[in-house]
């Protein structure tokens, strides 16, 4: 544990090493090839009807473009931390968004939607890597002091991008066709490759090739997969225990927990063959796992927000998925600007003081947006003002938590630490989203399916309460 050096009333604090400016370079780099896939979890979501209209295709198998591609990210997630070090980062980065950039173009000349869903999964399979080997990337190369900074500029996109998909899918689906919300990936992507190749250093790579852990990844990826698959049919079908949600998320749950009993009972030692997968014991760090364990609830309320709120502007109100999008942008300007303070605050102060009252704001405006969305004659600004309170809370939380989880990371332990740390939050995420679907298929209104995920931010803020005192 970093030593803690208390400052005497009245001294300055000791000034921040500089972050190099060839290592900003990079993270603008990082941050355009994570925007791109993070915007593609939700930019589909407008253009489902005409794509159904497009193809002939009912809504049910149309669904798949959005399933397809989740289930292909998550698939692929675990095996981040070994390819990283296998081939070294740069190479991985590299290498996936040429992947995803391939599949958005295969996706644009789909010609029926079997042929757009498989394309998607390979999309999914590309997308899947770049934004855990962006992290990995960038905590490396940042001083240890500064990586609450760091953290404040990689989750703008996981942030942002979610938001922002509806209002592009909508005005590029109204304007040009579906096509365009995947071929606009293709400039992007082209200038991610260009930039990349040019500005994220090489000569990263672990020294020590460690073997892949083959039993570990055919448990754990098939397991998230089948995890997401049952959450995701249960929301979607409104029934839980319905076979074709219940035997997915039986057999997922037990591939992961059997990876679980594995991966703890590995031999670590110098005779240690294959080390597993992702390194488990690494949550036993009263910093990583009590962050960990604090962002689950956390972001399981907050996908489960940008799942209903979309649909409670459209449904509810009447309103168009543009407006919809623009009514949801205060939200998401908030939280991007304060996480860009919170990050570099997080740098200097222990997690919990600008965790806990930022977790207490957003509890309390989830609450009120939940009360607002119950009720009826609400005017639109003050369920937008009350948006915008909860995206500040947001941006409190989610840095302070990040910066807690990564900042004893070093060395061979960042890859595997940032894997396992996108691999609780994907599935936390899509936990929230299908239990969100789930409750607005079986209650009342927004309003109840709202007041869960106050709860849930309620016990964010528990969570929150049991992080370290002092930066560890």
């Amino acid at each position: 544990m970093a030593l803690t050096v208390r400052r005497r009333p009245g001294r300055a604090a000791a000034p921040l090493p500089a972050v190099p400016r060839q290592v900003l370079a990079m993270a603008a780099v990082l941050v355009l090839g994570s925007f791109m896939t993070v915007l593609d979890l939700t930019i589909v979501n407008v253009a489902l009807p005409p794509l159904g209209s497009s193809f002939g295709s009912p809504l049910s198998v149309v669904q798949w473009v959005v399933t397809g591609y989740t289930l292909a990210l998550a698939a692929v997630l675990p095996v981040t931390g070994w390819a990283v070090d296998r081939w070294g980062g740069r190479r991985v980065f590299l290498v996936s968004v040429a992947l995803f950039t391939a599949g958005s173009g295969l996706c644009g000349v789909a010609w029926d939607a079997g042929s757009l869903i498989a394309f998607r999964v390979v999309q999914g399979a590309g997308g899947g890597l770049i934004v855990p080997v962006a992290m990995t990337l960038l905590l490396r190369a940042v001083p240890a002091e500064r990586k609450g900074t760091a953290m404040a500029v990689l989750s703008v996109p996981v942030l942002i991008g979610p938001m922002a998909g509806p209002v592009l899918g909508g005005i590029l689906t109204d304007a040009l066709s579906w096509r365009w919300i995947f071929l606009v990936n293709l400039p992007v992507g082209a200038l991610t490759l260009v930039l990349g190749a040019r500005l994220v250093p090489g000569g990263d790579r672990d020294p020590v090739r460690r073997p892949l852990d083959l039993v570990g990844l055919l448990t754990l990826s098939p397991g998230l997969a089948a995890l997401l698959y049952g959450l995701t049919v249960a929301g979607e079908g409104g029934s839980p225990v319905s076979p074709g949600a219940l035997l997915p998320v039986l057999a997922g749950g037990a591939l992961v927990a059997a990876f679980v009993v594995r991966a703890l009972r590995a031999d670590r030692g110098p005779r240690a063959g294959r080390p597993p997968l992702l390194d488990l014991r690494l949550f036993s760090r009263p910093a990583y796992g009590r962050a960990v364990a604090a962002m689950v609830p956390f972001s399981a309320a907050y996908f489960g927000l940008l799942m209903a709120v979309p649909l409670y502007w459209q449904q509810e109100r009447g309103l168009s998925g543009t407006a919809t999008g623009l009514l949801m942008a205060p939200q998401f300007l908030c939280s991007g600007t304060v996480m860009q303070l919170s990050g570099r605050i997080a740098d200097r102060l222990p997690a919990r003081r600008l965790a806990l009252p930022g977790a207490l704001l957003a509890a309390s405006a989830y609450l009120a947006v939940a009360l607002m969305a119950g009720g009826t004659g609400v005017p639109h600004g003050w369920v937008v003002a009350a948006l915008g309170l909860l995206g500040v809370g947001v941006g409190l939380v989610n840095m302070p938590l990040m910066t807690a989880a990564t900042r004893g990371l070093s060395g061979p332990e960042t890859a595997g630490g940032t894997t396992a740390l996108n691999v609780v939050s994907r599935l936390a995420a899509g936990a929230g989203t299908a239990l969100f679907a789930l409750l607005l298929s079986v209650t009342d209104g927004f309003g109840t399916t709202l007041l869960c995920g106050a709860g849930l931010m309620a016990l964010t803020v528990l969570g929150v309460l049991r992080l370290p005192g002092e930066p560890s």
